[in-house]
């Protein structure tokens, strides 16, 4: 029994899927079955779980010598996934299959020992990457059915023993879920400060950091973020989605337009929050891309975790480097952060004394370190507010409230990009630093204003320019083409703590 078949597949690469091309030989030999082409544990196990399933669904294991090779062979190739092209490649090698079953399709499923078909994670990258291929894709139906894609067929597949017929249904489709409303700011009273810093965040994608002592809001705050962010552009949605997909996460929300909103432990690892391991896997700051991460606890985190977020911050993505090459995972996100402003938590508290030594309160604080603080553009006190006011629940500002600013500085922040010929708006250090000077206008007197500030407090050039765009973005609110003074002194107020710049 000799023949020889190649199948379509694919592999996860970041969140991305690289075609694949699965290529199966059953000639005369030693009988045995193996897998080259730079596969790893998962797929070299596949060999076994392809046995149970021939078998078990009524189809012969040809007593050959059979060899898969999974090209191209320098790229490695992860996953189970592997097992459904892999089975159906020696079924067609072996003449149990018509060809014509497989042709124009992108196998990807994992195979139990009785046959079954089940799916595999990041079947929206599977889907894409069957689009531009220009063929089908077959893989298991989810349980939840999938997100409809424009430019893509998928096909369902339970068993392997369908094969036999060729016949597969379209894979159901379900309407993207309804977004649940998220909470309210207007279930705050008080704290307008903070709601004030958390609209310039979110209307300039700045990073924004409250310390305040337990119970006064800083969680509850952080929660309500989402609330007055806008949704998701289409494009925005399906960069969101590939990555929940592929990290094997539902990505129906975010192909509804709803921004992630995620807060890990502060137990997290390097590889949990950055991202890594083995198969690579994105981090917590690519779950939140085009979204919101909420680091409660900040200084609770190990200080090499968090010292691993600064080049994502800075660029917008991970960069995570093998021996095979470099892998890159989106992580553009808002960063909202919560501390203690000591270990007890009640440094400046008026109604409780602290009870930690100064050394305990600067180690304390020092395990978030100035270069990560650099790098955090707002800076906001919470204090904990009368019990009046806390009774008086539902009086605050409410989200509604604040997106309509949010909104209008980002209308603002677009037209001006559009009309101004001198340069592009630089928020959040997205452009040069002379872009960003160039869209703010300043006056002589305010440049001369800015620069003195600047030096007295010791401000680094990074601190002087995310400064600016914080300023920058306070202008847009108020849709006003020049930044001055005014908004200067309340981007300042933001970003210096205890006279220091940094």
């Amino acid at each position: 029994m000799e023949g020889r078949y190649r199948v379509r597949a694919a592999t996860l690469r970041g969140v991305e899927a690289v075609p694949v091309d699965v290529e199966v030989a059953v000639g005369s030999g030693v009988p045995g079955f193996s897998v080259v082409g730079m596969a790893d544990a998962s797929v070299q196990e596949s060999r076994e779980r392809v046995r149970s399933a021939l078998r078990a669904c009524g189809f012969v294991m040809p007593p050959s010598k059979v060899v898969v090779n999974l090209a191209p062979g320098s790229l490695r190739k992860t996953g189970s996934g592997f097992d459904l092209p892999i089975a159906v490649g020696i079924l067609v090698a072996t003449g149990q299959v018509d060809p014509q079953f497989a042709q124009g399709r992108l196998l990807a499923g994992e195979l139990s020992l009785e046959g079954e078909v089940r799916p595999v994670a990041g079947l929206l990258a599977y889907a894409l990457c069957a689009r531009d291929a220009g063929c089908d894709l077959l893989c298991a139906e989810a349980s939840d059915g999938f997100v409809r894609i424009e430019g893509v067929r998928r096909l369902s597949i339970r068993s392997l023993s369908e094969f036999r017929r060729g016949e597969f249904a379209l894979a159901p489709e379900i309407a993207s879920p309804p977004a649940s409303p998220p909470a309210d700011f207007g279930d705050i009273a008080g704290h307008e400060m903070a709601k004030r810093a958390l609209q310039i965040a979110a209307a300039g994608r700045h990073g924004v950091i409250m310390v305040g002592p337990p119970g006064s809001g800083k969680t509850m705050l952080a929660s309500r973020m989402p609330s007055i962010l806008p949704p998701l552009s289409q494009d925005e949605a399906l960069q969101t989605a590939l990555v929940h997909s592929v990290a094997g996460e539902d990505p129906a929300p975010a192909l509804a337009g709803v921004r992630p909103f995620r807060s890990p432990h502060h137990t997290a690892s390097s590889a949990g929050l950055i991202g890594g391991g083995s198969p690579l896997r994105p981090g917590e700051i690519s779950m939140a891309h085009n979204g919101v991460l909420f680091l409660d606890e900040l200084p609770e985190f190990r200080p090499s975790v968090l010292q691993g977020m600064r080049q994502p911050l800075e660029s917008g993505r991970v960069v995570i480097t093998r021996a095979d090459g470099n892998v890159v995972f989106p992580a553009r996100f808002t960063l909202v952060a919560a501390s203690n402003p000591c270990p007890c938590g009640y440094l400046g508290d008026p109604e409780r004394q602290c009870a930690c030594t100064i050394p305990q309160i600067r180690s304390y604080q020092a395990r978030v370190g100035g270069p990560l603080m650099d790098r955090i553009d707002l800076r906001i006190d919470v204090r904990r507010i009368p019990p009046g006011e806390v009774l008086n629940a539902g009086g605050g500002t409410s989200s509604a409230k604040l997106r309509e600013d949010v909104l209008r500085a980002r209308e603002f922040a677009s037209w001006r990009r559009t009309v101004d010929a001198e340069g592009r708006d630089a928020l959040a250090g997205e452009s040069g630093a002379a872009e960003l000077v160039r869209a703010c206008r300043l006056s002589e007197d305010d440049e001369s204003f800015y620069e003195d500030v600047a030096r007295s407090n010791h401000m680094s050039g990074r601190a002087i320019m995310r400064t600016l765009a914080v300023a920058r973005t306070v202008a847009d609110m108020e849709e006003a083409r020049c930044v001055g003074r005014r908004h200067l002194c309340e981007a300042l107020a933001f970003r210096l703590h205890d006279g220091e710049g940094s």
